[in-house]
């Protein structure tokens, strides 16, 4: 399954497409290998999705500039889990060779201006199966 590549035009995006690339970096560090990234389908989309041991991690990548309203944290929303959930389901039935790995939800959220930002790793930050 190919990525869709994201074409960032507005600073917004910009930033975004940042910190997709700040998470996936650390995430390497983390001994994570990247499997996917911009996973989409109808109902939703995964940011990335890597393989650490026996774990398939489908990550949400989120970035808010202010802290205000909940900051990065409140914009995972039920519906916006759903979707990630949605989309998952969309990738192992494309590519079912990875359901025999332990499947897991994590969430990296960069608040602020990069690369000054503050960066927090939530892992299994909700359950799906």
């Amino acid at each position: 399954m190919k990525p869709v590549p994201l074409i960032a035009s507005s600073p917004s995006q910009k930033a975004g497409q940042f910190a997709e690339n700040a998470a996936l970096n650390f995430l390497r560090q983390q001994g994570h290998e990247l499997i996917a990234h911009n996973v989409y389908c109808r109902r939703g989309e995964i940011d990335l999705i890597t393989l650490h041991n026996r774990w398939l991690v489908f990550t949400e990548v989120r970035w808010r500039r202010h802290s205000n309203f909940g900051g990065a944290a409140a914009s995972i929303t039920a519906q916006k889990q759903q979707r990630i959930i949605a989309a998952a389901r969309y990738f192992l039935c494309r590519e079912p060779h990875w359901q025999q790995y332990h499947l897991r939800f994590d969430v990296m959220l960069f608040e602020g201006i990069p690369p000054t930002w503050q960066q927090r790793w939530i892992q299994a930050a909700f359950n799906a199966f």
